[in-house]
């Protein structure tokens, strides 16, 4: 996702239906069925959609096939491919060396990661850690080809090959979304820790919140990634997906169940109950930056239906879409997933989140 399309998403036109209809008002029939109607309409292969509370998944539906042009059904234990939806996991991942003092948000890349900046630009030695979780940093959206370092364990090489030293940098403090600065942010966790991004994501974030998930493609029987014209692509696997060096920026996949499990504790962080994190570190990842509104693996907005602020994002590997909103106010949330990238599975997954908050 680039920086267009998540401005868009912070824009007037996502999730209007549910502003349009009187409080309390329910559409008829079932959610499964209007899901169908849904999918039907945008001609996706397959579409699912959940809504969440402080405690976890409330309830979730989905209708379709794994794979166009074949009969084996999606079904609610699907592993669903995530996106920049993983921005919010790394970010969380950094928090907890926060609270233990191990890393301060102000800390810049020369301090943490001297190595990796020594063949870079030398403005990237100032960068900050906020700054890349606010998409502050001045780094590129991408590297022109992110296949040159495919692998988890060459995010070392990152930084020079994005910002080299005579090239230009936008200057740090800009808004630019940039995948490269959470696969930086991710790189800066392997550093501390002296493991890679993939296992302290398992150790930090999924454990504790007894969250399965995983990373890169969901693999066979499973739903099927499509191109934005609904076509399969030619497999589910590695070269389907983002390469594993840019796991921390988007490459998470799991069930809308265990995803909730996630989703779920940013609500009750943002409402001060007890959560994985202490207050204070949802109050940073939650602060929005105010010019881009963009806070650290969220946008901030305002919803009549969410009675005020919203934390939202979306995701794809442009094979797979995908959209969260939580409404901390009012204690929910909703995601929704399809197995096609594009904008109409953009525009289905809008309108199964509109579906699910007006069901309740």
């Amino acid at each position: 996702m680039d920086r267009r399309s998540f401005l868009h998403t912070l824009g007037g036109s996502l999730l209007t239906a549910p502003l349009t209809c009187p409080g309390g008002d329910k559409p008829s029939g079932s959610s499964g069925e209007k899901l169908e109607a849904i999918r039907q309409k945008h001609k996706v292969p397959a579409l699912a959609a959940a809504r969440f509370g402080v405690d976890g998944l409330i309830h979730q539906s989905v209708t379709g096939v794994r794979q166009a042009g074949k009969k084996e059904p999606a079904t609610d234990i699907d592993l669903w491919h995530l996106g920049s939806m993983t921005k919010a996991m790394t970010a969380a991942l950094l928090a907890t060396y926060v609270q233990e003092g191990r890393l301060q948000w102000d800390d810049t890349l020369g301090k943490l990661i001297p190595d990796s900046c020594q063949d870079a630009h030398p403005g990237v030695r100032d960068i900050t850690v906020l700054q890349l979780l606010q998409h502050r940093s001045g780094l590129p959206a991408n590297l022109l080809s992110w296949w040159l370092l495919p692998g988890a364990h060459q995010r070392s090489k990152i930084l020079s090959t994005a910002a080299p030293p005579a090239a230009p940098l936008t200057p740090p403090g800009t808004f630019l979304y940039s995948n490269v600065g959470y696969a930086i942010a991710g790189h800066v966790a392997e550093k501390l820790a002296g493991g890679i991004w993939e296992d302290l994501f398992q150790l930090r974030i999924c454990r504790p919140l007894k969250m399965a998930a995983g990373q890169g493609p969901t693999g066979d029987h499973q739903p099927w990634p499509h191109d934005h014209k609904g076509k399969p692509l030619a497999s589910n696997g590695p070269l389907s997906d983002n390469p594993p060096s840019l796991g921390p920026a988007g490459r998470v996949h799991a069930s809308l169940r265990e995803y909730a499990r996630f989703a779920a504790d940013h609500l009750r962080g943002a409402t001060g109950r007890p959560a994985l994190l202490q207050p204070e570190s949802y109050q940073t990842l939650h602060a929005p930056d105010p010019v881009s509104h963009y806070a650290c693996g969220w946008g901030l907005t305002e919803r009549p239906w969410a009675g005020g602020r919203c934390l939202t994002h979306t995701g794809s590997n442009n094979a797979n879409f995908s959209v969260v909103w939580l409404a901390p106010e009012k204690g929910f949330g909703v995601v929704a997933v399809c197995n096609q990238g594009g904008d109409a599975a953009a525009r289905a997954c809008d309108a199964a989140c509109s579906l699910m908050i007006r069901q309740g």
